[in-house]
């Protein structure tokens, strides 16, 4: 998917800042700078729609709209803000609208139906965990690591929006604390606290893959590696 419309024509070679391209977009003297931060940022905020929708195509919608909202209220953006904590705002916000939506609707998402709910069942039963390290290059290995993917993916849409969100700028998209505080306009303890019972929750939920309370503790290996994000 490449959102870029065609008035927009193929743009200059000439690098500048985030702030500087919205600038320019504002000022309207150069459009071909919203092709740069849309080149720049589609996929990001891509990932992140589609991991809080836990729905490919209504992240893909949810892109697109994310940057036709930029554009819209481009006059809105303050020059002396970081153009990535508005954009990641817009983007969250329209995903915290769309789940409002499907609530009101009634639906679920497309990608979390009841068969997707019935691998993390049938995992409660038998630990996924391998007492080994698993060769994610064998047909094995990547079968395991496809399975414990999906388990995640379930899991992460069972948790509270708002937990959701910490995980996955922090998780995924690697922004600091302090950062995601700014995106979400909240104390940075918040934050934390929020990312604390998200990793429990997960934890609860996981434990076939994490290989029970140990996979909890502290250890050398990063959060994400723990969880398999």
């Amino acid at each position: 998917m490449n959102w870029v419309p065609r008035w927009l024509g193929a743009g200059s070679t000439v690098e500048s800042s985030d702030e500087e391209s919205m600038r320019r977009v504002q000022a309207g003297d150069d459009p071909a700078a919203f092709a740069r931060l849309v080149a720049r940022w589609e996929q990001p905020i891509r990932r992140l729609c589609i991991r809080m929708t836990g729905d490919e195509h209504r992240g893909e919608d949810l892109t697109q709209e994310a940057f036709a909202r930029v554009f819209a209220s481009r006059h809105q953006f303050d020059a002396e803000r970081k153009f990535s904590t508005w954009l990641w705002r817009i983007a969250l916000n329209l995903c915290h609208e769309e789940a409002r939506r499907v609530g009101r609707r009634g639906e679920r998402s497309v990608d979390m139906n009841a068969a997707d709910d019935e691998p993390l069942r049938q995992a409660q039963g038998r630990p996924l965990a391998s007492p080994r390290p698993v060769d994610h290059d064998e047909p094995h290995g990547r079968a395991v690591r496809a399975e414990r993917a999906q388990l995640v993916r379930v899991a992460l849409q069972r948790l509270p929006e708002a937990n959701r969100a910490v995980v996955v700028l922090r998780e995924y998209e690697n922004l600091k604390f302090r950062e995601i505080a700014e995106v979400l306009d909240v104390p940075e303890g918040t934050v934390k606290w929020r990312m604390a019972q998200a990793l429990v929750q997960l934890g609860e939920q996981l434990k076939p893959i994490l290989g029970g309370d140990e996979a909890m503790r502290p250890a050398t290996r990063t959060t994400k590696e723990r969880l398999a994000l």
